[in-house]
C-alpha cells in the first residue's frame, strides 16, 4: 500500500521539483551564451562607431579587445616609430554595456540549473561554478589571442609629416591583449556575477551557513541591482528620443551599445553629490553629451558635479529629482521583500550600506584615461593632432559619504511607506 501524504501535511513544491543538470555541457552552453551575446553588442556598437571601417580587417580583432576589456581584461598599447620617434599610447575603460549584457546572461545560465531548491552544498555550488570558471579561463585566452593588431599611422603633409619622410620614420601603434591580467581579472568578474546573482535571486539556493544572512543581504542587494538596472531603461528611452529627434543616429546607437551605463551610472553618482574630476584635450572626444564635454574640454583639470554642469545647463538639478525618486523606490522595494520583524533603523543601516558598495562599483569601472602622443626629434605634435588625452576618475570619499546620508534617509522613508505592505514573515490578524 503506498503512502499517501495528509491533506493537512505542507508539502514543500520547491524541494519536490527535479533540480536541472549542471554538467559540463550546461557549463558549456551558459559560457557560450555569454560570449556570444557580448561579442554581439560590441559588434553592433563598434559598427555604429565606424570601426568597420578600420584597415587591415582590425573589426574582429577589436571586437576580441572590447569584450576583453568588458570583463576587466587589459589592453596594452605598442608603438614603433623608428629610431628618431617616439609613440606612447594607453587606454582605461570598460564598456559597461558590453558588460552588463554578458552579466545578465551569464548569471541566468549560472542560476537556471539551481532552480527549486531552498540548500544547496558549498561542494555543489564550488563544483557547479568551476565548470563555468574552467570553460571561461580558455575562453578569455582564445579572446586574447585574438585581441591583437597593428596600424600604421599618417604623419600629414606638415612640419612632422617632412621630417618623418626625410628620415623614414613610419610610426606604427598597436594594441594587445596581456593574457595574464585578462584571466586573473576575468575570473574575478566572473566571481562577482556569480555572488551578486546569489545575492540578488530569492529562489537560488544557499549553502546552510549563509542562510542566515539572506533575510538582511538579499533585499538589499536586489534592490541595488533594480536600481543600477532602472537607470539603464531611462537611458535607453532617453537615447532613442535623442536619436529620434536631434539625429546623430549612429552616434547615439553607438554609445547606446558600448558605454551607457558609463553615462548613466556617472550621471547618477552627480545626482546623489559627488565630485568627479577629468580633462578632455586633443582631437580625442568623449562618448557623452555635449554639455559633458564642454565642462571637461579645459586647459586644466575640470570639476564635474552639480555646481559645475548647472553653470552650464541648469536642468541638471533635476538630476537630484530623479535620484530621489529612484532611492525611494529602491528602499520601498527593499522593506517589501524584507521580514516584517526587520525594524526601521536596520532598514536604513541595510540601504546605505548596499548604496555605499553600488557607490564604489561606479567609482571603480566608471573611471577612464586615455593618451596618445608622437613625438620626433623631440619637437612633439606640431598642429598633426598626433596628441592627446582624456580621463576622468571620481573622488571617492566625497561620493561614499553622500551615498551614506542618502541611504540612511531613503531607507527609513521607504520603510515607513512599506509599513501597510503585508511581508514574509507576518501573520495576518484573524
Amino acid at each position: 500500500m503506498s503512502h499517501q501524504t495528509p491533506s493537512d501535511q505542507p508539502v514543500d513544491r520547491r524541494a519536490a521539483r527535479p533540480a536541472a543538470r549542471h554538467g559540463w555541457l550546461q557549463a558549456l552552453v551558459a559560457v557560450l551564451a555569454g560570449l556570444i551575446a557580448m561579442g554581439v553588442v560590441a559588434a553592433l556598437g563598434l559598427w555604429a562607431s565606424g570601426a568597420t571601417d578600420l584597415p587591415d580587417n582590425a573589426y574582429p580583432r577589436v571586437i576580441a579587445a572590447t569584450v576583453v576589456t568588458a570583463v576587466g581584461g587589459t589592453i596594452a598599447f605598442t608603438g614603433d616609430a623608428g629610431a628618431i620617434a617616439d609613440t606612447k599610447a594607453g587606454l582605461t575603460v570598460i564598456p559597461l554595456s558590453v558588460t552588463l549584457v554578458g552579466a545578465l546572461v551569464l548569471a541566468a545560465g549560472f542560476l537556471r540549473p539551481l532552480r527549486h531548491r531552498a540548500v544547496a552544498g558549498t561542494t555543489e555550488l564550488a563544483g557547479w561554478a568551476g565548470r563555468i570558471a574552467l570553460l571561461w579561463v580558455l575562453a578569455l585566452v582564445g579572446l586574447a589571442l585574438a585581441a591583437r593588431q597593428d596600424f600604421t599611422v599618417s604623419l600629414g603633409d606638415g612640419t612632422i609629416g617632412a621630417i618623418g619622410d626625410l628620415f623614414g620614420a613610419t610610426p606604427k601603434v598597436g594594441f594587445k591583449a596581456e593574457t595574464g591580467p585578462t584571466i586573473g581579472f576575468g575570473l574575478l568578474w566572473l566571481v562577482g556575477v556569480f555572488v551578486i546573482a546569489l545575492l540578488v535571486s530569492r529562489g537560488a539556493p544557499l549553502p546552510a551557513r549563509l542562510l542566515r544572512f539572506q533575510e538582511s543581504v538579499r533585499p538589499a542587494a536586489y534592490a541595488m541591482v533594480m536600481l543600477l538596472l532602472t537607470c539603464v531603461g531611462i537611458g535607453v528611452v532617453v537615447g532613442l528620443v535623442v536619436a529620434a529627434t536631434r539625429g546623430h543616429v549612429s552616434e547615439t546607437f553607438a554609445v547606446l551599445l558600448l558605454g551607457l551605463p558609463n553615462l548613466v551610472w556617472l550621471a547618477f553618482t552627480i545626482g546623489l553629490g559627488a565630485t568627479w574630476n577629468g580633462r578632455v584635450d586633443g582631437p580625442f572626444g568623449l562618448p557623452m553629451p555635449r554639455l559633458l564635454d564642454e565642462v571637461l574640454r579645459t586647459p586644466d583639470v575640470s570639476t564635474l558635479n552639480l555646481h559645475s554642469l548647472a553653470e552650464h545647463d541648469g536642468r541638471v538639478w533635476w538630476l537630484v529629482v530623479v535620484d530621489a525618486v529612484l532611492l525611494l523606490g529602491a528602499a520601498f522595494l527593499m522593506a517589501a521583500r524584507s521580514p516584517a520583524r526587520t525594524r526601521a533603523w536596520q532598514h536604513a543601516v541595510h540601504l546605505a550600506v548596499a548604496l555605499v558598495l553600488t557607490v564604489l562599483m561606479i567609482c571603480l569601472v566608471g573611471r577612464l584615461s586615455a593618451h596618445y602622443g608622437l613625438s620626433i626629434l623631440g619637437l612633439g605634435d606640431i598642429g598633426g593632432g598626433l596628441n592627446g588625452e582624456i580621463f576622468l576618475k571620481p573622488q571617492v570619499w566625497g561620493a561614499l559619504g553622500f551615498a551614506v546620508l542618502w541611504g540612511l534617509v531613503a531607507g527609513l522613508l521607504g520603510a515607513l511607506l512599506a509599513k501597510g505592505v503585508r511581508r514574509r514573515g507576518e501573520v495576518a490578524p484573524r
